[in-house]
């Protein structure tokens, strides 16, 4: 029994201190009997079952053979209990795994290189729009002869995004005779971009108005500039060639000349172009005349509808005033306002009883200030009026009605013409500057009002109320200087000026005097939430005679564009100077002026970071 157990001790392939070397031939000579007891204690103890090991590990091989083909195993057979053997597809389908995986890494790859290099491409080859942050430049156009008149307009011609400059302006030539000269009028269009030529175009006679605008809305037509003449031209412009479209005809016009700038109408031909209206006037004052003239082709829609109209004071308008209904009157005057329905001069021009169905809407509340007799003509104001403007009303479709009078300034209602308010002031000459002041949404108004030798009172009231919310004196010898404003993102305005050199505030004065001399007069911005401050953005010693703000959409930038005469020499006619400065880049660089001493003081560190943050949108508000 001994030498069973410890025969059976002798595991196969294993070696033992206590029992010695494996010895197969030894294992050979034993007989089946003994080597079945080994087997049966083996399994009995938990050895190998079914020709395997608990551990893994093969039979012990009993004879030559199952020696011979024990030193090499076949893969399947060599497998751990309770894991299945792994058959020669295992490693072909690995194969292919990693060989998809490398497909979709090159791929991938390949994408990104792709999308890469078509990113640098768009880049290098889509021109970017122009960069508008610096663009502050000044143009010389030469001498300016004669010509009281300064009109100045804004309009994207080229089609770059950066609205452009056009003007007229009237130069002396050298006749052929010695000493003689003869003056010639020209249209310009300069670049919003660097103030190049972009077009010249000659024109009869000297231009009062310069308008461009699109005839045809909701199209992709081409804008059109319409040049208004001081005696009888009226014509259409293209605005990206500066070819005129067509030209009115001045027989049309009889003896008159044109008394105003033309005026946008509906389309009363159906031509679905915009069609427009004139106003001539005679030698004599009641001998006026409207003529409704084609948008499309420039001829007569019909003859002149005249009206005798007796007045004291400047000729009023004539601008059109569309209610809250939709009926449409036309608004003139001399020192008064009248008003006569756009149905009405249709008829009398067509010689004919009816009217385009837009034009037979009536507003009951204007009808009722008809005379007794019916007449066509409205009363609307009759106090010594000097301007008249369209001002947008707060939640409405409509417009209200601005006048300025020698007395003052009223605000109307467009819905019923009745009074919102009155101010009672002396000297108001200058047209208000509509903007956003206050907190209330409703636009506000800058008045220059004269205040004694060289000084002129800043003032800004209130458009709810009518009160002054802000007022400022300061010294100006520059007549008729033009005033403006420009909106910002959260709806409130800054508002431009000329004055003269401003120096720190005085104790004894609320005037700040300067010490330079009256020909410098300085550019200077109001903000509303800094009001005892100015920035000193610029400076001319010429006289500026019309001056216009534009936006720049894509960077939210605002630029101010200024017509100036240079000042005069002996025996030589004024220069004409066309200048344009990026109100943000100017708002970095201009120069701040504390108003009065007992203002809160304002560091310039946090001036500038207020400043930094603003953006300029375009105006919500119609004049």
């Amino acid at each position: 029994m001994a030498t069973v157990l410890s025969r059976a001790l002798k595991l196969p392939g294993k070696k033992s201190p206590d029992l010695g070397e494996y010895d197969p031939l030894t294992q050979a000579d034993s007989d089946e009997s003994e080597d079945d007891l080994v087997l049966n204690l083996q399994q009995k103890n938990g050895g190998v079952k079914n020709g395997k090991s608990p551990l893994g590990e093969a039979p012990e091989p009993d004879s030559d053979a199952e020696v011979a083909g024990a030193a090499k195993p076949h893969l399947s057979e060599v497998t751990t209990e309770g894991y299945p053997s792994e058959p020669l597809g295992g490693l072909e389908q690995k194969a292919t795994s990693s060989l998809v995986s490398y497909i979709r890494t090159s791929v991938f790859l390949l994408t990104l290189v792709i999308s890469m290099i078509l990113v640098l491409l768009c880049a290098f080859l889509i021109p970017c729009p122009p960069r508008d942050l610096h663009s502050t430049w000044s143009r010389h156009l030469g001498s300016q002869a004669g010509g009281d008149l300064s009109p100045l307009e804004l309009a994207d011609v080229n089609g770059d995004g950066l609205r452009d400059v056009l003007l007229s302006f009237v130069t002396s030539r050298n006749g052929s005779a010695a000493g003689s000269s003869r003056s010639t009028a020209n249209l310009v269009c300069l670049s919003g971009m660097n103030g190049s030529t972009l077009w010249s175009s000659p024109l009869p006679e000297e231009a009062q108005d310069i308008t461009c605008l699109d005839l045809m809305p909701g199209s992709v037509a081409e804008i059109i500039c319409l040049v208004t003449g001081t005696r009888k031209m009226l014509s259409a412009f293209n605005a990206t060639s500066g070819k005129a479209i067509w030209t009115l005809n001045p027989n049309y016009l009889s003896n008159g000349t044109l008394a105003a700038p033309v005026v946008l109408l509906p389309d009363l031909d159906e031509d679905h172009v915009r069609d427009l209206v004139v106003l001539a006037i005679g030698e004599t004052q009641p001998d006026l005349c409207f003529l409704l003239v084609s948008g499309r082709t420039g001829n007569p829609i019909g003859r002149p509808v005249k009206y005798n109209i007796v007045g004291v004071g400047n000729l009023i308008g004539p601008q059109v005033y569309v209610t809250a209904n939709g009926a449409v009157y036309i608004l003139f005057g001399f020192g008064n306002i009248q008003a006569v329905a756009l149905r009405d001069i249709f008829v009398q021009a067509q010689n004919r009883d009816s009217s385009p169905p837009s034009l037979q809407i009536e507003e009951p509340e204007w009808e009722k200030r008809r005379s007794i007799n019916l007449s066509e003509l409205i009363d609307v104001y009759s106090d010594g009026v000097e301007l008249l403007q369209m001002v947008k009303a707060p939640d409405s479709n409509c417009s209200n009605l601005l006048v300025t009078t020698r007395q003052g300034l009223v605000l109307l209602r467009g819905q019923n013409l009745t009074p919102y308010w009155t101010l009672s002031l002396q000297g108001l000459r200058s047209q208000p500057t509509p903007g956003y002041f206050t907190d209330d949404q409703t636009l506000d108004f800058l008045l220059q009002i004269q205040d004694g030798l060289g000084m002129k009172k800043m003032m800004v009231i209130d458009g709810d109320s009518g009160s002054i919310a802000w007022s400022y004196s300061a010294p100006c010898h520059m007549k008729d200087a033009p005033t403006t404003s420009a909106v910002t993102s959260d709806q409130k305005s800054v508002f431009l000026f000329w004055a003269e050199g401003l120096s720190p505030a005085s104790p004894n004065s609320d005037a700040l005097m300067g010490a330079e001399p009256p020909s410098l007069h300085h550019l200077y911005l109001l903000h509303p939430a800094f009001p005892s401050i100015f920035l000193d953005l610029t400076n001319t010693s010429g006289t500026v005679t019309a001056s216009e703000v534009g936006i720049n959409d894509l960077w939210k930038d605002a630029f101010y564009v200024t017509r100036t005469t240079g000042p005069i020499s002996e025996g030589h006619p004024a220069p004409l100077v066309v200048s344009k400065l990026s109100l943000r880049w100017a708002l970095m660089e201009g120069q701040m002026v504390q108003l009065k001493e007992t203002a809160p003081k304002i560091g310039r560190g946090e001036l500038r970071r207020f400043l930094s943050r603003i953006k300029f949108v375009d105006s919500p508000y119609q004049i």
